[in-house]
């Protein structure tokens, strides 16, 4: 779970080859010809997929559990029972706030 890198090569704008042996006018040029090239190339993220599920109610959580009584010697004992069938995504969400790309490179802040 959770952000994950661009897993198709060579759409992402900024990522130069980093490759040894290379002279830096060569790597920059190449960056700006790929963001000339895609417009709608950004270093920001607008929408993320949601980690929250709907269930049978209507409900969202991260996780449903359903409270089942177990008799075991004579005594009853409540359990909780991980509730995995029947649940929906909730999808893709628009970010209150842009987020920067995790395979952005360059240095934000430097401690």
């Amino acid at each position: 779970m959770g952000g994950s890198g661009s897993k198709t090569k060579g759409v992402w704008p900024f990522s130069g080859s980093g490759a040894g042996g290379e002279a830096p006018g060569e790597v920059s040029e190449q960056c700006l010809a790929r963001l000339r090239g895609s417009k709608n190339a950004t270093p920001f993220v607008f929408t993320r997929r949601s980690s929250l599920y709907f269930d049978e109610d209507g409900d969202l959580a991260h996780e449903f559990y359903e409270e089942t009584v177990v008799t075991k010697n004579g005594r009853k004992k409540a359990k909780l029972k991980k509730i995995q069938k029947n649940l929906i995504p909730q999808g893709i969400i628009k970010l209150d706030h842009p987020r920067i790309h995790v395979d952005f490179p360059v240095i934000l802040c430097e401690i």
